[in-house]
Formats: C-alpha cells, sequence, structure tokens
C-alpha cells in the first residue's frame, strides 16, 4: 500500500516547488528593490551635503560645488545615471548659505526602464565668511 501512495504523490514537489516561489521570489526582488533605493538616496543625500559645503567653503562658488556632487555620484555610482543636479545660493536659517539639490530615478531592480522611483535630496551648508588676519 506504501507503494501506491508514493505513485499518487509523484510530482508533487514540483508543484509545491512553484507554489513557495511564488510567494518568495516577489518577497526576495522587493527586498533588492528596497536595499537599491536607500542606497541610492543615501549616497545622493552625502553627495548633496558634501557638494553644498564644498560650494559654502570661503573662496568656493556654486559652479564647484556643483562638480564635487558631479564627482562623487559617478564615484559612487553609474556615471550614466539619470539625474538633475543644482546648487545655488540660498539662505539656511536667516545666514547665506548654498544648496544643493539632486533629482535621479531608480528603475525597477537598477534596470532602465519607465517603472521605479523617484529621488529628490537636498543638502544645505552655512557660508563661509573670510578668515580674519
Amino acid at each position: 500500500m506504501s507503494r501506491r501512495s508514493r505513485a499518487g504523490e509523484r510530482g508533487a514537489a514540483v508543484v509545491d516547488f512553484v507554489l513557495v516561489l511564488l510567494v518568495l521570489l516577489p518577497l526576495v526582488l522587493g527586498i533588492l528593490q528596497l536595499a537599491l533605493v536607500l542606497h541610492v538616496r543615501n549616497t545622493l543625500a552625502s553627495a548633496a551635503s558634501e557638494g553644498a559645503r564644498h560650494a559654502a567653503v570661503a573662496g568656493s562658488s556654486a559652479p564647484a560645488g556643483h562638480a564635487k556632487v558631479q564627482e562623487l555620484i559617478d564615484g559612487a555610482l553609474s556615471p550614466g545615471f539619470d539625474r538633475t543636479v543644482t546648487v545655488r545660493p540660498a539662505a539656511v536659517g536667516g545666514a547665506p548659505g548654498y544648496e544643493a539639490v539632486v533629482e535621479a530615478d531608480v528603475g525597477l531592480l537598477g534596470l532602465d526602464g519607465g517603472a521605479g522611483v523617484h529621488l529628490r535630496v537636498v543638502g544645505h551648508a552655512v557660508a563661509e565668511v573670510g578668515a580674519a588676519p
């Protein structure tokens, strides 16, 4: 009788594998997408803050801050990453300073495509005044 019951369950492992895969695959892909978006967001936020600080140093300028943001993003992410970078003078807490804004689109699982996540991060820094002699 045990032989007959085993013959009736032939192929059940394949069905079980497919059913479990239908649940686990989207879960794993969702975790990977979340990790990618968080990595890109943190990298862009760091680059924006550093670019604003670079522009705020005495004797520097907004174009120098823009170049610093581009350099940091190109070094950490793909050079062809679709993004908009803006560094401009702005008031920071009532004091003169600089603001760096970085926008980027992260495709699903890092692939280029229509669907994805749009990120916008902002970094601020108060401008340095000339050093006293």
